[in-house]
């Protein structure tokens, strides 16, 4: 695969000297499957040829020797420019994560220099394993625990953990509470203190359980109504979408089913080519947040959209989710943030003003709104949109302004005879 991006015998030659020289053409494979251009892939080749030659010169002979040292002296030797670094960084993380997979090593276990991290580890594990918590969330419960652990090391140094008790807790709680900015923030971050104060409870590193002693953030519900936008502004930033390139097909299918379903960022982004039922028109949605399979419905229009992206518009990708990067390497959609990117900019390109948090909870919000408004049933929209209780989507009766004034007692007139 080498001889397609490089046509000399001798740069050939050159190339597959080193410790790498069994793993270059396979490497030169992988750049061709993740789309990178032909360009960007030469660039990479040729610093991973320099990079063996150079491991060679001071003795890495072999491919299981390589370390991460060995590519940090590298990349201090690479002088020519911070962004030759950076490239030379990407290029050689793609032949170490090889080489991973080649030469597994058995990971002990060992104890760390912080036993906070060891504990931290467990802690997360427990979360995912036994509480079913999704990897993002599990990171904000570990940070918060975090840096309850790191604020009980200064404030009492010396003491074990064991030795934690009620003070240190409300005092922990008063400090995390000026942090935090909002209420609902502030809510969650004691309530992943409580959860840190049960599990070390239950694994009997403390005697008493704390988390009763945590006191509770007030959340009054249904307090606000969501961001939304008009219905019409809706569809003015999805007629706006030019579809005639790559990332204008997979933006207006994006946006439309969106739009159209109510999914979550998680939802469409792990929306997969077999769940797409299109004799029927629907949409099979497998991994939710509550864990409950449900099918939406997909109008015409949506499917259209959908259909002409995957034919003509979404890059070869070997994964099967229908939503892929097209920016090399070609791969899954892997955070909201990426939605919420593409949300923006076409709102920017509207000249219409995006709400601070936009992304696909704003396009949830406005079909939620306008199902309301046009006096859908509220249990058929919160089907709609995966709730598991009916009282979360309670909310969005707030905006039918013209129902509640038909439902709205009369005043009693009083004689003033």
């Amino acid at each position: 695969m080498l001889d397609f991006y490089f046509k000399y015998p001798g740069v050939l030659r050159r190339m597959r000297r080193g410790p790498l020289a069994g793993d270059i053409d396979d490497l030169a494979g992988e750049f061709a499957r993740l789309g990178y251009t032909h360009a960007t892939a030469r660039r990479y080749l040729s610093l991973l040829a320099t990079f063996s030659r150079y491991a060679e010169r001071v003795g890495y002979l072999s491919p299981e020797t390589i370390d991460d040292a060995l590519v940090e002296r590298f990349l201090q030797k690479v002088r020519r420019s911070a962004c030759t670094r950076t490239v030379a960084r990407s290029a050689l993380g793609h032949a170490v994560r090889r080489l991973a997979r080649r030469f597994p090593t058995t990971v002990t276990r060992a104890v760390p220099d912080n036993p906070d991290d060891l504990l931290l580890a467990d802690f997360g594990l427990y979360l995912r394993e036994v509480r079913g918590l999704q990897p993002r969330s599990c990171e904000g419960v570990v940070l918060v625990a975090r840096r309850l652990l790191r604020w009980y090391r200064a404030s009492q140094p010396g003491k074990a953990l064991s030795d934690l008790g009620g003070q240190d807790i409300l005092g922990f709680v008063t400090e995390l509470g000026t942090t935090c900015v909002t209420d609902g923030s502030r809510s969650a971050a004691v309530s992943h203190v409580r959860g840190l104060l049960r599990y070390l409870h239950g694994q009997g590193v403390l005697r008493d359980d704390l988390a009763r002693l945590v006191p509770r953030v007030p959340i009054w519900r249904l307090t606000k109504v969501p961001g939304y936008l008009a219905w019409a502004d809706v569809r003015t930033v999805i007629d706006s979408i030019d579809d005639t390139t790559a990332v204008g097909k997979r933006d207006r299918a994006l946006l439309l089913i969106l739009a159209t379903t109510g999914l979550r960022s998680q939802e469409v982004r792990r929306l997969e080519l077999g769940d797409i039922r299109w004799r029927t028109g629907e949409l099979q949605i497998r991994r939710t947040k509550c864990r409950r399979e449900r099918v939406v419905p997909m109008l015409e229009e949506a499917g259209h959209a959908l259909a002409t992206y995957i034919l003509s518009g979404r890059p070869a990708c070997a994964q099967p989710t229908i939503f892929v990067c097209h920016v090399p390497p070609v791969r899954p959609i892997p955070l909201p943030s990426t939605v919420a990117a593409i949300v923006r900019r076409r709102l920017a390109n509207c000249g219409l003003q995006a709400p601070s948090r936009a992304g696909a909870h704003l396009l949830r919000h406005s079909i939620a709104t306008q199902l309301v408004q046009r006096e859908r049933p509220i249990k058929e929209v919160a089907d709609l949109l995966g709730h598991a209780s009916i009282d979360t989507t309670a909310v969005y009766v707030k905006v039918a302004i013209s129902q509640l004034e038909r439902i709205a007692l009369p005043f009693p007139m009083v004689s003033h005879e």
